[in-house]
């Protein structure tokens, strides 16, 4: 006769199951194409589904910006000058991942870019330790190029009169941006 297992062990078993699952699920998710909906104002009658009396309400999700309109097509970088931001789009335009960044004090002219060389860390020009970086552009004798600090930090204000080409972003989108960058031919579209 076969031993029987006691309940937690039972429901245990099924949590991780169930876990591993929505865990598989949220990943193949990301990867797909991401719809956009339109905007809801607070107290604004639009629902996506039924309300239930006594249900709670979902907040509103906070989006990141648009793709800047003069930003080109394909799979490419897109790096706001203005906003201070990256997006990361897909062959199709769509946006796969979009954040926010600390520029440097020079920064790269509007235009079109290509990475043109990968490093996997440094000591960058503030003398910081930086990973993940992305080099597509150079200014007054400087190399400007995408990382992040390998302690996940931001970056301290550059003290006057340095000058510094580094864009700097948070630990995670920097691996991100490692990983959708260093695919050869990956093009940066500079904008306003």
């Amino acid at each position: 006769m076969p031993a029987l297992l006691p309940s937690w062990a039972w429901v245990t078993g099924l949590t991780v199951g169930a876990t591993a699952a929505v865990v598989v699920l949220a990943m193949q998710a990301d990867r797909g194409p991401h719809p956009t909906a339109a905007s809801v104002r607070p107290g604004s009658s639009a629902s996506a589904g039924a309300h239930h009396p006594g249900s709670a309400k979902p907040k509103p999700k906070a989006s990141a910006p648009a793709l800047p309109a003069n930003s080109g097509t394909g799979r490419r970088i897109v790096y706001s000058l203005g906003q201070k931001r990256v997006w990361l789009a897909d062959a199709s335009g769509g946006t796969v991942r979009s954040f926010t960044v600390w520029p440097g004090s020079v920064g790269p002219d509007p235009g079109n870019y290509v990475i043109s060389r990968t490093r996997a860390a440094a000591t960058g020009s503030d003398g910081v330790q930086i990973e993940h970086i992305l080099y597509f552009a150079g200014k007054s004798g400087l190399s400007i190029a995408f990382s992040n600090a390998v302690d996940g930090t931001s970056p301290p204000p550059a003290k006057a009169g340095r000058k510094t080409g580094g864009i700097r972003m948070h630990k995670e989108d920097g691996a991100a941006l490692w990983t959708f960058g260093t695919e050869p031919n990956t093009k940066v579209r500079v904008v306003d």
